[in-house]
């Protein structure tokens, strides 16, 4: 760890045994009794017991996801809730993708509320500040949120203040990050066997061209070069507590998450993710009736960045060195044309800094006892900068000349929420009504500059603009270089009808009126309504002499959702010619069209339908919940084919309300928890959720074949009737083993047919190999995902596990298909493929011919896998060892993700790709890590 972020660590833990803990003590015998406490659920705008919720919420407490080794809270989460699907990041301080229930979206994010704030990005939080999450997972619960929350929100509720004692809680961790499942490259005499062996299958037989260890005396590891151990720790300290009228929790801490890049070397700073943040959470209770209040959370996030080199580290040959022996410089790769990936790390410099802060304001009016008014008002201030320095690579015959980029921006947003609600008991009617304003702006501004001929001097102050030559700027205003402003609005009327009668009949009904900016006045507003009802089976009559269930309660849900964020980028649909166009000999600046979009473009609309029963057995110690879900997605804003006659250049991407989607599936979770004595407990949960994602229609019956490709062949196409994200090219069945073969196979028109290559399937039967035989190859939507786990408190003890999978999804390795030249292979490529007849019916033979390796089912593998999420060991000191003025003082060893079963040719198969219609293809994709962590929790 560096000197600099050990400081941070050094400082909290400072503050904290310096503190007076006299202050601090709880008396032994003012120590509340256990007792009964009503679970609570936190709602839209309010709270509601979890017996009375008719809607399908989850809620993940703070045990959850405290003590684990994420940087981003939500990464915790993963496997412990159904109906939500994480994909976590490999890379240093990397936000995950959170998709509840399917993909209803392609542009939309799930949300966070953060104490009133709405984002879509919570890197800012500290997970110690959090006391609660609420997921809210179908449309009746999200409805009162609007056009907000469409494609899911999850209600973060940070810590307040309590007892009549200041308490204070320390904690800390430290640990080491490795790369798992490192894939095993060929060495270089296996290489060289290869690539003499590839000349020969293409028929060259001049000497000259085949290569032997004698030229090529190096053999590099690549993945060793640029992989290393790294290492995570974690800060903080907290005070809270309330003198009478006032509640308060403080907090500060550090977090330091480096990546498993071997960066800073050469012009690079490094590869990683550093954040200090501050919280302070105020109540004041003025009189009985009114109270106010503030949360304000402050953090400064600073980045090393570094290029990712692994794809580059999977193609480059062993054969030539990271820094050349007779140059002392950086080897340059002649038998490809790819980047020394130790000279793509160390070539290369870039920082990322951000200060970002959160306030929410409020205060809450009680009167005529019935009634209370609240007013909230949120501001988030972001400004974050970064610079990109490229410096000149003198190893290569061209050298580049140096390169600057920075970036400058600021986010200002805020949510003005006002609130009435009535809730009154009149017998056994239990009524609550709640109605409501709300207004949010997010404003987002950008400078872009750029130059070269930066001299470097290895002080950061010294990269200067204004120093360098061909200087170009733009702000947001232009539209320049991607940097694109925007400024929205969205201005809300809501109400909500909460009702029980005498707890056995239950209703919640509610209705949103959202207007958004950036729609024509006649399509600014919709309206979205949504209702639910319960029916808790165990409080009737005839359920009184039984004593099984505790709780049987029976659930349905609709709702009707809204995303007005839809891609438009009616701002952005020109290209500038850098040769400018000629009339008459005469040169003129020129734009060409890049793209159509439809100006009548509206808003997303997403209407789901829910089943549930809920259960508590065995004095509720077992809990059990199922669910059927049922969402429909419209109008989904994205490009379509359109005729080249369009004249625009992207001619396959006219972006219109093209598409519908349909996300079903079932989902079931159980807990148990039990007592055996005061010294023993333990505890059990396991969730599934299976899910079939579907396009239901195309407009004008058309289809995209978007994302990447090879050789001109998209691998991915949107088509009526497939998931998202669905790979599509040639299968294969089979390898070429004889030249009979090769006669008696059908014509092959745009492939070849070759001996050692691959055999494909002529789906049309017309006996001609060709694009109309390309098929759907597998989806990256998984059937089902699932969790489970245990924890055990054996007296001074506790033990816990976590484990997750997924299971009926594919992966496309486009890492190992990218195949331009001379790249190197895999060693079960080596192990497996085809040197004869009968010697593999598989895998083709060693070949970068581009009629060959074509998209196919060859490069399709499967997705599935199971894995051990988490190892924890605690031990807390005895009592009678703290003494009175420590009430706990806990020491623990944890592991994260320390064992994975997969058959997937890769780093892991869990593949974070933010593009949700390229969420299944591994190309350069950061890999997940193991981490081993010890750490301390304190309270005094």
């Amino acid at each position: 760890m560096k000197q600099s972020d050990l400081k941070y660590s050094c400082l909290i833990a400072v503050l904290y045994f310096g503190m007076n803990v006299n202050a601090q003590t709880t008396p032994n015998d003012t120590v509340p009794k256990e007792q009964k406490i009503e679970e609570v659920v936190m709602i839209g705008y309010g709270s509601q017991k979890k017996e009375n919720v008719t809607g399908s919420i989850a809620t993940v407490s703070a045990k959850d996801i405290a003590d684990r080794p994420n940087s981003n809270p939500i990464s915790s989460v993963q496997g412990k809730v159904a109906g939500v699907q994480i994909q976590n990041s490999g890379a240093p301080g990397g936000s995950p993708r959170v998709d509840i229930r399917g993909v209803g979206s392609i542009s939309g994010k799930t949300v966070f509320i953060v104490d009133g704030m709405i984002t879509t990005d919570i890197s800012f939080l500290n997970p110690q500040d959090i006391e609660s999450m609420s997921i809210l997972k179908d449309p009746s619960s999200l409805a009162i949120f609007g056009a907000q929350a469409s494609n899911g929100a999850v209600i973060i509720k940070t810590k307040t203040g309590r007892g009549k004692k200041t308490t204070f809680n320390f904690n800390s961790y430290i640990g080491v990050k490795k790369v798992t499942n490192v894939p095993k490259m060929v060495n270089a005499d296996q290489y060289i066997e290869l690539y003499n062996e590839k000349l020969r299958n293409e028929g060259i037989t001049d000497p000259t061209k085949f290569i032997s260890r004698s030229q090529f005396p190096a053999d590099t590891n690549w993945f060793n070069e640029i992989l290393t151990t790294g290492i995570i720790s974690s800060s903080d300290i907290s005070a809270s507590g309330s003198t009478g009228k006032l509640n308060y929790f403080l907090s500060l801490g550090y977090l330091k998450d480096e990546g498993t890049l071997e960066a800073g070397r050469g012009f690079n700073s490094g590869n990683d993710f550093g954040r200090l943040n501050t919280r302070i959470n105020l109540s004041y209770k003025i009189t009985d009736n009114l109270t106010i209040g503030d949360s304000f959370s402050w953090a400064d996030i600073h980045n090393n960045n570094a290029n990712n080199p692994l794809l580059t580290a999977y193609n480059a040959p062993p054969v030539f060195y990271p820094i050349s022996p007779s140059t002392n410089n950086y080897d340059y790769i002649t038998l490809v044309s790819l980047t020394n990936p130790r000279a793509m790390l160390d070539l290369f410099r870039s920082k990322t800094k951000q200060q970002r802060m959160l306030n929410n304001i409020w205060a809450e009016y009680k009167f005529f006892k019935d009634f209370t008014l609240r007013v909230s008002y949120t501001s988030d201030n972001t400004n974050t900068s970064k610079f990109e320095f490229t410096p000149t690579a003198t190893y290569i015959p061209q050298p580049n000349r140096t390169l600057l980029i920075t970036r400058d921006s600021r986010n200002r947003d805020y949510v003005w929420d006002n609130t009435l609600s009535w809730k009154k008991k009149l017998g056994q009617h239990n009524i609550e009504l709640l109605a409501g304003f709300s207004r949010t702006q997010n404003y987002y501004r950008e400078q872009y500059w750029e130059a070269r001929d930066i001299v470097f001097n290895g002080k950061d102050s010294s990269l200067d603009i204004f120093s360098g030559n061909e200087i170009y700027g733009t702000t947001s205003d232009t539209g320049a270089r991607n940097v694109v402003p925007y400024k929205k609005r969205i201005e809300s009327q809501f109400a909500r009808l909460n009702y029980d009668y005498a707890g056995k009949y239950l209703l919640n009904a509610s209705v949103r009126r959202d207007g958004a900016t950036g729609f024509s006045s006649d399509d600014r507003y919709k309206i979205f309504p949504a209702v639910s009802v319960g029916w808790v089976i165990s409080k009737e009559g005839f359920m009184s002499n039984q004593n099984v269930f505790n709780l049987l309660k029976l659930r349905a849900s609709w709702g009707k959702l809204g995303n007005p964020d839809v891609p438009r980028e009616y701002d952005n649909l020109t290209t500038v010619l850098d040769t400018g166009a000629y009339f008459g000999g005469v040169g003129n600046p020129a734009q060409t069209v890049t793209k159509i979009v439809d100006p009548t473009i509206t808003w997303e609309t997403t209407i789901g339908r829910d089943l549930g029963i809920e259960m508590a057995l065995l004095n509720n110690k077992l809990k059990i919940e199922a669910t059927y879900f049922d969402k429909d997605s419209k109008d989904v804003v994205y490009g379509i084919n359109q005729p080249t006659t369009s004249g625009a250049s992207n001619w396959n991407s006219y972006v219109t309300n093209a598409y519908s989607f349909n996300n079903r599936g079932f989902e079931a979770s159980v807990s148990y928890d039990a007592k055996i004595n005061d010294n023993i407990k333990f505890s059990v949960f396991g969730n599934i959720t299976t899910l079939k994602n579907k396009i239901t229609s195309v407009y004008a019956d058309s289809y995209n074949e978007p994302g990447v490709g090879l050789f001109g062949n998209s691998i991915i196409r949107l088509q009526e009737g497939q998931a998202v994200g669905s790979y599509y090219g040639y299968n294969v069945i089979g390898v070429f083993q004889n030249q009979n073969e090769v006669d008696a196979a059908p014509t092959y028109s745009s492939v070849k047919k070759t001996v050692g290559g691959f055999m494909f399937e002529d789906r049309d039967g017309n006996g001609v190999i060709d694009a109309r035989d390309k098929t759907f190859l597998g989806s990256p939507v998984p059937k089902a995902t699932y969790g489970f786990g245990f924890n055990v408190n054996i007296y001074d003890f506790d033990f816990a596990m976590d484990f997750q999978g997924v299971f009926g999804n594919e992966i496309y390795n486009f890492n190992r298909e990218q195949r331009f030249g001379n790249e190197s292979w895999d060693l079960d490529f080596y192990n497996n493929r085809w040197q004869g007849e009968g010697t593999s019916n598989s895998y083709a033979m060693t070949t970068n011919d581009q009629q060959i390796i074509l998209p196919s089912s060859f490069y399709v593998e499967d997705g599935s896998f199971f894995r051990i999420r988490n190892i924890q060991v605690g031990y807390n000191l005895p009592k009678n060892v703290l003494g009175n003025k420590i009430q706990k003082l806990r020491f623990y060893v944890s592991a994260q993700n320390p064992w994975t079963s997969f058959k997937y040719n890769g780093f892991s198969p869990e593949i974070l790709n933010s593009d949700r219609v390229q969420m299944g293809i591994d190309n350069n994709i950061y890999p997940i890590s193991a981490i081993y962590t010890v750490g301390v929790n304190a309270t005094f």
